[in-house]
């Protein structure tokens, strides 16, 4: 489990430097208003590119995670139960 929440980690972290980027007409609206002297909506942009990226991934891992869990506390009872019945 440790390995894949590493993997996940890494893949993540290398895919952040590539998010800052947007459409053509969003880039050039963004970049009309960082010259005009107003940023916040750049930086609103991209929070929420990174948010869009970000939730279903996170969503799968913690089912992924669950059902981890479960299927260990499956195989745990299992086991219990072919020993009692011997």
């Amino acid at each position: 489990m440790k390995k894949l929440l590493s993997l996940i980690s890494i893949l993540t972290l290398t895919a952040l430097q590539d998010l800052m980027a947007q459409c053509a007409m969003c880039r050039t609206t963004i970049e009309n208003n960082v010259s005009a002297g107003e940023t916040a909506l750049g930086s609103g942009l991209n929070f929420g590119i990174l948010y869009l990226f970000v939730t279903p991934y996170l969503i799968i891992a913690v089912l992924a995670f669950l059902w981890y869990k479960k299927s260990k506390e499956n195989a745990k009872q299992n086991t219990a139960l072919r020993f009692t019945k011997s």
